[in-house]
């Protein structure tokens, strides 16, 4: 059998398997993130389902381990809560790469079965693991039973003969791989890589060309063990594992003979990670941007290699560098190693441990039209923002970052590329018409009793990357309680009048837009936020004051339409033609109100 039908045959409790054999097969280690977490254990509190063995059941908190977003932070705590109740071990927001910690401390092993919401759970090929990565209700089915089932895959064999070329990394040979075969020729094969290059990759070297056995379509790239690697996996755990390896008369389905002194220094241009050229072909080419890290290049050997090529020079100007370690344990060894000061003082930015711009929950994101150069595995377009993501070597995105272009390190300029100063922002002016802004205005008035109401009530902080006002508006209130429905049922010609304090918080201007979106007439408060009053009247957004005995006077009822005269501060009830008087705008309010904002 070769390596993938053995681990399966002696996890499914049968003596052989073929491709093609549909078998239960036992998980040694359950994992889920936080990313699919949280719909795991709803899951099985939906379908009444309980943990099977809590000791190979983890969480591991790696898409956003600073919690920066509320929808993580709430996935988090609730998968927080759940592991309290059923006392799994959890790798929290301060702990990295759940597939780099699963092999650091000996949760999977030579041999071993690994599933994980996590599509590079194939990372285990690495150490000759079966590893994969699995939906949320199969990552449930896992947790409740203990097994899953499981298609036997077919083998592939790829031989790399010849001798390495020294400029040539293992994600240049992952890259060139790619370049050969494509993301579907090895489509749901189990890929085992040999040759006498292959025998010395070390344990980070393999976990780099593992890690892109997805880009290629197969279940995983798996490496035979050899006495090296269990060295280094005792020096990790502390534990002796046994040599994995295939049958010498395993069957595979196809083997390619692949010259490896052919292979060059590459990278993956934007949009498919099996668009691959040569190194050479893109170099001079301005980028805005660098990333190092990811389960793919975050090991302390990839940092090494940065750290070595960036040490006594600086990024180049206007270029930003964003180094993300894989785990905790090397962000503290890089920290003992003097990396990290190399990295500061060069002027990269180096955050936690964790998956970063991969999985769009922490730095490595990109803007529209931004060209960065990354170690990660993927560059699918949106992936890691809205610009475009070229993939190469750590080697590569160092020197580059240095040059503020494609380059190697053998080729890094002694004057770095500059941007021009050539405008590339396309004008927006438009031409306004300026229209007669009425001073004296009617609407049915809201009132909403509450003091205090801040900014992340009326227009909360999930929303605030929305830039075009015409979208602003449905989000009004959102997050106020009780009034969650009110962008739905509010018209065009409202009026809105509310306590003390009004806008609180912060000084975000979609928190007044919001209102001029949905066509509010006007604000009535007995107080403003200082910040928010500002934006307001800056905005032409009408609003005013009033002294708390003015609802009695009027006898105020919600619903009732009113009249409001910006200039005088009368304001009539127009349902029983009772008045009283409101602050009247100012003259700078008035003039600002007049010329259709500030602006």
């Amino acid at each position: 059998m070769t390596i993938i039908e053995k681990i399966i045959s002696a996890h499914s409790g049968q003596n052989t398997v073929k491709p093609g054999d549909i078998v239960d097969v036992f998980i040694d280690t359950r994992a889920a993130r936080d990313f699919g977490g949280a719909n795991v254990v709803k899951n099985l509190l939906e379908n009444g389902l309980d943990i099977d063995d809590p000791s190979r059941t983890i969480f591991t908190f790696d898409c956003n381990p600073g919690g920066s977003d509320q929808k993580y932070a709430q996935n988090q705590h609730y998968c927080r809560q759940y592991a309290r109740e059923k006392g799994i071990c959890i790798y929290d927001v301060d702990s990295g790469v759940g597939t780099h910690l699963a092999i650091d401390n000996g949760l999977v092993w030579p041999g071993s079965t690994f599933v994980s919401t996590d599509s590079h759970a194939n990372i285990m090929g690495a150490i000759a693991s079966f590893g994969q990565g699995m939906g949320d209700q199969d990552i449930a089915a896992a947790w409740a039973r203990g097994s899953v089932w499981f298609k036997v895959p077919s083998s592939v064999k790829i031989n790399l003969n010849s001798t390495r070329p020294p400029d040539v990394s293992a994600k240049d040979i992952v890259l060139n791989l790619l370049g050969i075969f494509g993301a579907n020729t090895l489509l749901g094969c189990s890929v085992e890589l040999y040759g006498p290059e292959v025998e010395k990759l070390s344990l980070a070297e393999r976990i780099t060309i593992s890690s892109m056995g997805t880009e290629m379509g197969a279940i995983l790239i798996i490496f035979p063990t050899t006495p090296t690697l269990l060295a280094e996996l005792k020096t990790l755990t502390g534990k002796d594992y046994p040599m994995v390896t295939a049958d010498a008369d395993a069957v595979y389905e196809k083997t390619y003979d692949i010259n490896l002194s052919g292979f060059v220094p590459m990278v993956a241009k934007p949009g498919h990670p099996e668009d691959d050229t040569a190194v050479e072909n893109v170099r001079n080419l301005k980028i805005d941007s660098g990333f190092i890290g990811s389960c793919t290049n975050g090991r302390i050997e990839d940092l090494r290699i940065a750290s070595s090529i960036l040490k006594g020079r600086k990024i180049a100007p206007g270029v930003v560098l964003k180094i993300v370690p894989a785990t905790d344990a090397v962000w503290n060894q890089a920290l003992d190693e003097g990396l990290i000061k190399v990295f500061k003082e060069a002027g990269a930015m180096v955050s936690n441990a964790g998956c970063a711009g991969c999985a769009a929950g922490q730095v490595g994101q990109n803007g529209p039209g931004e060209v960065t150069i990354s170690t990660g595995n993927r560059n699918f377009e949106g992936k890691q923002g809205k610009g475009f993501v070229y993939l190469a070597s750590p080697a590569v995105v160092a020197a580059s970052a240095v040059a503020g272009l494609i380059t190697t390190p053998d080729q890094i300029p002694v004057t770095p590329a500059e941007f021009s100063n050539k405008p590339v922002l396309k004008s927006t002016i438009k031409v306004k018409v300026k229209t007669e802004k009425p001073v004296v205005v009617e609407g049915k008035v809201w009132m909403i009793r509450k003091d205090n109401i801040d900014t992340d009530m009326i227009f909360h902080n999930r929303y605030l990357t929305i830039t075009d006002i015409r979208e602003m508006g449905q989000y009004s209130f959102d997050n106020l309680k009780g009034y969650e429905d009110f962008a739905k049922k509010a018209g065009p010609g409202d009026i809105v009048m509310i306590g003390k304090n009004f806008g609180a918080g912060s000084s975000r201007q979609q928190a007044v837009d919001c209102f001029l979106s949905l066509g509010i007439n006007c604000m009535l408060a007995e107080s403003f936020g200082a910040i928010y009053e500002r934006n307001a009247i800056n905005a032409a957004m009408p609003v005013l004051t009033y002294s708390p005995g003015i609802i009695g006077e009027l006898e105020l009822q919600d619903g009732d339409n009113v009249r409001v005269n910006f200039e005088t501060g009368d304001i009539i009830n127009l349902g029983n033609q009772k008045t009283a008087s409101l602050n009247k705008f100012y003259d700078a309010q008035m003039a600002i109100y007049k010329n259709g904002g500030l602006l």
